[in-house]
C-alpha cells in the first residue's frame, strides 16, 4: 500500500488524518513543518504527500515549490482551509488540491486520483 506523508502544523488534524488514512490501508508518516518534511522525504520512500497551505514557519506553498524542486516525481495534494489559494498561482504545482473537512471523503477520493494517475502524467 502507498506510503503518504501529511503535513499539517496542527496536531489533532495529524492525528485524524492518520487514522482514517490508515484505516483505509495507506502506511502514513506525519510532519508538523516543512523541516520534518523534507527529513522524511530524504529518508523514507514517500509515494504522495498531503501539504497543508498554512503552517508556522514557512508557506505551504514555499514549502510546495521547494519539494517539486528536490523531489520533482512526488505527487503532492494540498489541504487547506481556505479556498482562495486555489487561484493562487504556486498552487498549480500540486497535483491536487482539497478544501479541508471533517469528512474526508474528499481528501480520499483525491488521493486515490493522484495515485492512479501518477506524477508523470499528471
Amino acid at each position: 500500500m502507498p506510503h503518504l506523508l501529511i503535513v499539517d502544523d496542527e496536531p489533532e488534524i495529524r492525528r485524524l488524518y492518520a487514522a482514517e488514512l490508515e484505516d483505509e490501508g495507506y502506511t502514513v508518516t506525519t510532519a508538523a513543518n516543512p523541516l520534518q518534511a523534507v527529513d522524511h522525504l530524504r529518508s523514507e520512500s514517500i509515494d504522495l504527500m498531503v501539504l497543508d497551505i498554512q503552517l508556522q514557519g514557512e508557506s505551504g506553498l514555499q514549502t510546495l515549490q521547494n519539494v517539486v524542486q528536490e523531489f520533482p516525481d512526488l505527487p503532492v495534494i494540498l489541504c487547506t482551509a481556505f479556498s482562495c489559494y486555489k487561484d493562487d498561482f504556486s498552487s498549480w504545482l500540486a497535483d491536487g488540491y482539497v478544501v479541508k473537512s471533517s469528512d474526508l471523503n474528499e481528501l480520499k477520493s483525491e488521493i486515490n486520483k493522484v495515485l492512479a494517475r501518477g506524477k508523470s502524467s499528471g
